[in-house]
């Protein structure tokens, strides 16, 4: 029943949204001032997208009953991922990891390599992973570096992930492993939960809305996806992962050289008939032989038996070049034999003169050196990958973080996933707000990343439900520039006068209220009992934040500027601090502005330099609502985590 009311709103609210952004796109822009107009209505554009990913998220919106029993004989090994949280913290999480029922290996696997880790972690009596001597000097990939090198170092068919804050319940895989019977399901994961928070929540770490509806209606559409920690994952489908990504970009750079050679090629043969080098026309056959190796690439046939057949194919060839070019050496030769010489009386040395030389600089030789340099080009493709510790990652090493990437490369290859909604592990959440800020930046950023690399709405082997869920998670993140321009133009409309809206009386009200009402209705139902508040407010009030992970990850991504890797601090500031300004600086001059608009509205409304009262009284609204969400900033930028018992993390 609660389904069928959601699909209900979900089609009013994308109806209304239809019809209120085509009357702005078509009657209303005012294009006398275009410049703010414009990006108005591309904003309001894009919400309207953000809600269509909205609804078809929700649209399928699936609840699992009892999980099946798990399988008797299944072997799981529990990863710990650790880097540099206290050693205290990790060895808790490490004691509850024993404590899980269904049988197991635990292992800490510390990237930060410390004798005092690892000496916690014998006399608990649980295994103990860092890095091998092959990871020196090469790319670390964080996390994902850390877990792809401890998968070549144990045995289990299954896997849960922890982080180092992470306390398991003891029922975790018995509530869990179930799924596996379906041999189809690599992933289950279960939600996030934080034993630091408050009840206010002013960090908005809780983030029921997407441990949720957001996840169980992703799971409606085999879409639910890895988010890093707190989940089981099938051996077997990384297995099958890192090695279908090995062969594809070994695949990738074998056309890369194929294309390469390809070009070298065909510069050589023009050269040779431009000189009427009559052994040149050989290279027409390498020009066959390589068209042929990439047709048959392209095809899908075997790597190794098109590479093969080639390099035999080119042996042919320089073969019937040898003889050619011993004719033209013996020429060569004879040619020399011509030219004007002495020889020199102290070495008893051949002499050739300037113009000798000179006439031999001239001459062309053959194109056996081009053929050399094009099987020379396909032995230079690194099968073993030597830039690499390990030929072979499982999870992906595309973006700062691991999951996203990692559980679409699943899903591509035709993997399930289970979303199961159950509080199965308890974590520690940032508790101030640089914390959180690092944490969400590092999360946009890494969502980015996957987006500019591999974006969903291409990748092969995806459902086009697939592709529109993960679509609608890295969708979000471009929210920042839309922020912008909401608070933007309420200001310029009080201060100045300038109407991006033809219209905003009663025709505005009766296209933009329907859509705002049915909007704010679907999300009361999809997130009734459940609090959303917070994840609205952030959206809007992190708008900085947004904006920098949209830049810094395209610098990476198209010119290779580093990101770094930041991993969140589990314990925050204490105690009385100065109020962090610096941090809510862009927030704050937002506040003012807005501030500072709504009364010069008022008061130009009150003198006559405004005739608009209605323009007035929605813009005034307009500013009221940005500093309700705004505030949440504020809130965060004041909050001191209480004095933390010890049981929370032990």
């Amino acid at each position: 029943m609660r389904l069928a009311l959601i699909r209900v709103l979900v089609t009013l609210t994308l109806l209304a949204g239809t019809v209120y952004v085509s009357w702005r796109w078509l009657f209303s822009v005012n294009w006398e001032y275009w410049w703010i107009a414009v990006p108005l209505v591309l904003a309001e554009t894009y919400t309207l997208v953000d809600a269509v990913l909205f609804g078809l998220t929700v649209w399928r919106l699936k609840r699992r009953g009892e999980p099946p029993p798990p399988p008797e004989d299944a072997t799981v090994d529990v990863f710990i991922t650790t880097y540099d949280e206290p050693v205290e913290m990790v060895t808790a999480t490490a004691v509850a990891a024993l404590d899980i029922r269904h049988p197991h290996r635990t292992w800490v696997l510390d990237d930060g390599d410390r004798p005092e880790m690892r000496a916690a972690a014998e006399r608990l009596g649980v295994g103990y992973l860092t890095r091998s001597e092959d990871w020196r000097d090469r790319p670390r990939h964080a996390k994902a570096g850390n877990l792809n090198n401890a998968l070549f170092q144990t045995e289990g068919e299954f896997l849960l992930i922890l982080d180092a804050d992470q306390i398991p319940d003891p029922a975790i895989l018995d509530r869990t492993l179930g799924y596996f019977r379906d041999p189809r399901v690599a992933l289950v994961q279960t939600p996030q939960w934080f034993t630091n928070v408050t009840e206010s929540d002013p960090l908005g770490s809780q983030a029921p809305l997407f441990y949720g509806p957001i996840q169980q209606g992703k799971d409606g559409w085999n879409a639910a996806f890895f988010c890093g920690s707190n989940a089981v994952l099938r051996r077997e489908a990384l297995m099958q992962l890192g090695l279908v990504g090995y062969v594809r970009e070994t695949h990738q750079a074998v056309q890369q050289a194929l294309a390469t050679a390809s070009r070298l090629v065909a510069r050589t043969l023009r050269r040779a008939r431009r000189d009427g080098d009559p052994a040149g026309e050989v290279l027409v056959d390498v020009q066959q032989a390589v068209a042929g190796a990439r047709r048959a690439l392209a095809g899908g046939e075997p790597l190794a038996e098109v590479t093969g057949a080639f390099q035999r194919r080119l042996r042919e060839l320089s073969r019937e070049l040898v003889g050619a070019d011993l004719q033209a050496i013996q020429a060569d030769l004879g040619e020399i034999a011509e030219l004007g010489m002495e020889q020199d009386q102290e070495t008893g040395l051949v002499v050739v003169d300037e113009a000798a030389l000179d006439r031999l600089a001239e001459r062309e030789w053959s194109p056996l050196g081009a053929i050399a340099s094009v099987a020379e080009l396909l032995r230079s493709v690194d099968v073993d990958r030597g830039d690499e510790a390990q030929p072979m990652m499982p999870m992906a090493t595309v973006s700062v973080t691991e999951d996203m990437a990692t559980c679409m490369r699943l899903h591509g290859l035709g993997w399930r996933s289970v979303y199961h909604h159950e509080v199965l592990a308890h974590g520690l959440a940032p508790e101030d707000l640089r914390t959180m800020l690092q944490q969400r930046l590092r999360w946009s950023q890494g969502t980015l990343q996957v987006l500019l690399r591999e974006n969903p709405l291409v990748q092969r082997g995806l459902t086009w439900g697939q592709r529109l869920m993960y679509l609608a998670t890295m969708w979000s993140y471009l929210s920042g520039f839309a922020a912008v321009v909401f608070l933007v133009a309420p200001v310029l409309y009080l201060c100045f006068g300038v109407l991006p809206v033809e219209a905003f009386g009663l025709q505005f009200l009766s296209f933009f209220i329907p859509y705002m009402v049915l909007n704010q209705l679907l999300f009361a139902v999809v997130g009734y009992g459940v609090r959303t508040w917070r994840g609205h407010q952030y959206s809007l009030a992190l708008f900085p934040l947004w904006i920098r992970a949209c830049v810094t990850a395209a610098a990476n991504v198209w010119f290779g500027r580093p990101l770094g890797f930041v991993v969140t601090p589990k314990t925050g500031v204490r105690g009385r601090q100065p109020f962090p300004w610096r941090l809510v600086l862009p927030q704050l001059v937002a506040v003012t502005a807005l501030v500072v608009a709504c009364v010069v509205g008022v008061v130009r409304l009150w003198t006559g330099a405004a005739s608009s009262t209605i323009g007035t009284a929605v813009n005034v609204a307009w500013v009221a609502y940005d500093l309700l969400v705004m505030s949440v900033i504020f809130q965060a930028a004041r909050y001191r985590a209480p004095g933390r018992d010890e049981e929370l993390v032990s």
